[in-house]
């Protein structure tokens, strides 16, 4: 397996956006979604990310209803100057935090959620400020604006977007700059590539993508969701990880398996090298932001900065996304290809 020795590279993230590594880290995993957590080695997990030049640390207030954003806060009072903290607004949670009621992008909405962001993560500003899902009900202009007047008032210093199309990002960067998208992007989904990629080259924006390693499923930590986690665990929901769609869909990952043999390196690092090198396929910044609960797997990520594939390898695995069966989520309505044309 390759190790991790020194820091990894730093990229700007975005045209005029903050210095970060390379490669970020989701922060969603280590209170949220997956089960029990064990809070101690999260928090070293977390210090891992920092002493590896992991810096980009992404979160969200829909996270466990607020949960995930106030875990961090011990650790974003130790590196704040350290790290880019970037979460995310836009799944308006129930008052007793049993699920969401759907999904504001208001400005009324937003200048509601980014106060309680803050408070909740005890900062008086947020790096990156992402609309974590699109609301087609209200202009884009009107939800740009509002989260402009943000940056104008100093609370947030950069606007991001999640789930948007290539014709979305255009729309919005029209009204303010946008510094970076984030959506789904692995070896299994490439959807983003129809469109949105090409136009965040064109603008300059950098790529964040999450669920890099396909939620462990790329890595090869499991080969059916419904069978090999508890209830809590959100990916036994997700149609191409359970089943008989992920028993065919283990058989897809024959080829990374051979390649990280020849690397002398794991399934999940290969998949994470072949991310990173989009940004030199498609002309953009990319900066995944692979999620984890242990230092080891922490370290193991940040090493695959390090793989670079050969043009034959790549050949190897470009079929893949295109053989994959079952969709990325249970219900796709609010996702970018949703709203493709």
């Amino acid at each position: 397996m390759s190790n991790l020795t020194e820091q990894i590279r730093k990229v700007e993230l975005g045209t005029g956006g903050p210095l970060v590594g390379v490669q970020g880290f989701g922060a969603m995993g280590i209170s949220a979604g997956y089960g029990q957590t064990d809070a101690a080695a999260a928090r070293d997990t977390l210090a891992a990310a920092v002493e590896a030049g992991v810096t980009l640390i992404d979160t969200a207030d829909a996270y466990g209803h607020g949960a995930n954003e106030e875990f961090l806060v011990p650790f974003v009072a130790a590196h704040r100057d350290e790290i880019t903290l970037a979460t995310k607004f836009g799944f308006e949670s129930r008052a007793d935090g049993t699920g969401y009621m759907g999904i504001r992008n208001d400005p009324a909405y937003i200048k509601g959620a980014v106060e309680a962001s803050l408070r909740r993560l005890n900062v008086d500003v947020i790096d990156v400020y992402y609309m974590h899902r699109r609301d087609p009900g209200v202009p884009f202009a009107e939800s740009v604006g509002a989260m402009a007047e943000l940056v104008r008032e100093g609370k947030i210093k950069h606007l991001g977007l999640s789930e948007v199309t290539g014709a979305e990002l255009r729309e919005a960067h029209a009204v303010h700059p946008i510094t970076a998208v984030q959506s789904e992007w692995s070896l299994i989904s490439r959807e983003v590539e129809r469109s949105v990629v090409g136009a965040a080259a064109e603008l300059g924006v950098a790529f964040v993508p999450y669920s890099p390693l396909g939620r462990a499923f790329l890595a090869g930590a499991f080969t059916d969701a419904s069978k090999d986690f508890t209830g809590g665990d959100f990916r036994r929901s997700v149609p191409r990880l359970s089943g008989d769609n992920a028993r065919a869909n283990a058989v897809l990952l024959e080829p990374v398996r051979k390649i990280a043999a020849d690397h002398g390196a794991t399934m999940g690092q290969i998949a994470l090298a072949w991310v990173q090198q989009r940004a030199e396929s498609h002309g953009l910044t990319v900066v995944p932001i692979p999620g984890t609960r242990r230092r080891s797997r922490l370290l193991e990520n940040a090493a695959a900065t390090r793989i670079v594939l050969t043009a034959d390898e790549l050949a190897l695995l470009e079929p893949i996304a295109g053989e994959v069966v079952g969709a990325r989520y249970s219900d796709m309505s609010d996702t970018s290809e949703a709203r493709e044309v």
